[in-house]
C-alpha cells in the first residue's frame, strides 16, 4: 500500500495512506467481525490503525475501553503489534461518567494525559503509543502545559508522534510555535471531519467540526503537518439511499457536487466512495483518509480507491463543481 509520513521534515514515521478507524469495534461491531476487518487490512498492507480512549461510550453499555481492548486481544493473538502503527487519543471522555459532554470532558491537563496515556497503553497490551492525539479542545488547560505534557511523553519513550483533532488552527498554530520556541516535539498531524461534500456555511458539528477553509490553506504552506480526514464517507451517504446526507450537508451546492461525483464514478467504473477517497488522497494538501468501515466488503471497496487515477481534468471537475 501507498506510504505517507508523519512528522518534520517527512524524515518521521512512515504510515500506510489509508488509516483504519477502529471507533466501533467492542461495541456494534462485534470481534469476529473486527478480527476479520483488521486481518484484511494488514493483508492489504495497511499498517495505520486508529482509535481513543472514548471509543465508544455513547453505544449504549459502552464505556469507552471496548475499541482498545479489542485491538489490544487482536494485536495479542496475532503478534503483529511491530507491523503496525497505533494512534490513539486522549482528552474527550466525559468526566465523571456519563456527565454531560463534551461540557464535562476530561481535558488536556498533565495528570489526566499520562494516566490515559498508561491506561491505553495497557488495553491496547503495547509499551509505546505511536500517535497520541488531543482528541477535543480544552481550553481550561494553558498551551504551554499541553505541549509541554504531550513532549514529555516523547521524552519518555512513551510516544513517538503527537497530533491533535478537532482543533481550531490558530490553536494549533500557536501551540507548533511554543513547541518550536522552547525546542519541544509539537503536533505534527490533525485529524479533521473531511469529506468531498462541503458544508452549510455556518453548520454545527459540535465538538467534532469539519474542517476550515483556514486549516487547509494552514496545511498547504506548512509540509511539515499531516492532515487525516475522518467521516470521509459520511456513513454510507455517498451510496446507500437508507442513510440520508447529515443535515449540515443537505443545501444545493451538495445536489451540484454529488452529481458530478456520480458523472466521475461512472466514467472510471468506480463507486462513489472511492472517487471521494481518490480525491482526498490527491487534493492539495493531501489527506490520509481515516476509514471507518464495518465489514471486509466494505474495506475491499476502500481499498479499490488507491487504484484509481484522477487527471487534472477530473480533479477540476470534482473541485469547482458546486
Amino acid at each position: 500500500m501507498e506510504q505517507r509520513t508523519l512528522s518534520d521534515g517527512g524524515s518521521g514515521l512512515g504510515v500506510s495512506a489509508l488509516c483504519l478507524g477502529t471507533m466501533y469495534f467492542g461495541t456494534t461491531v462485534d470481534e469476529p467481525a473486527a478480527f476479520a476487518v483488521l486481518d484484511r487490512f494488514v493483508e492489504a498492507g495497511g499498517t495505520f490503525i486508529d482509535t481513543a480512549n472514548t471509543y465508544s461510550f455513547w453505544v449504549p453499555g459502552g464505556t469507552g475501553e471496548e475499541s482498545e481492548s479489542l485491538l489490544g486481544r487482536w494485536l495479542a493473538s496475532r503478534s503483529v503489534r511491530d507491523q503496525v502503527v497505533l494512534a490513539t487519543k486522549v482528552g474527550a471522555l466525559p468526566d465523571p461518567p456519563g456527565a454531560a459532554w463534551p461540557e464535562h470532558a476530561e481535558g488536556l491537563s498533565r495528570g489526566v494525559v499520562r494516566a490515559q496515556a498508561e491506561a491505553s497503553m495497557r488495553r491496547l497490551g503495547t509499551d509505546h503509543l505511536d500517535v497520541y492525539y488531543a482528541h477535543i479542545e480544552d481550553r481550561r488547560t494553558p498551551l504551554d502545559d499541553t505541549v509541554a505534557t504531550f513532549a514529555s511523553l516523547i521524552a519518555d519513550g512513551l510516544v513517538r508522534v503527537v497530533g491533535c483533532s478537532n482543533h481550531a488552527a490558530w490553536r494549533v498554530a500557536a501551540a507548533r510555535q511554543i513547541a518550536h520556541t522552547a525546542g519541544l516535539p509539537g503536533f505534527t498531524c490533525v485529524q479533521q471531519r473531511h469529506t468531498y461534500l462541503q458544508p452549510r456555511p455556518g453548520a454545527d458539528f459540535g465538538a467534532n467540526p469539519h474542517i476550515s477553509d483556514e486549516w487547509l490553506d494552514y496545511a498547504r504552506e506548512d509540509p511539515d503537518l499531516t492532515v487525516l480526514g475522518y467521516s470521509a464517507l459520511l456513513s454510507g451517504a455517498y451510496t446507500r439511499s437508507d442513510r440520508p446526507l447529515p443535515e449540515q450537508y443537505d443545501h444545493p451546492g451538495s445536489q451540484r457536487r454529488l452529481a458530478v461525483l456520480s458523472d466521475v464514478a461512472r466514467e472510471l467504473g468506480a463507486t462513489p466512495n472511492q472517487v471521494v477517497l481518490a480525491w482526498l488522497l490527491r487534493s492539495d494538501p493531501p489527506v490520509l483518509p481515516v476509514l471507518g468501515v464495518s465489514s471486509v466488503p466494505q474495506l475491499d471497496e476502500c481499498l479499490g480507491a488507491l487504484d484509481l487515477k484522477l487527471d487534472d481534468e477530473l480533479r477540476h471537475r470534482l473541485d469547482v463543481a458546486g
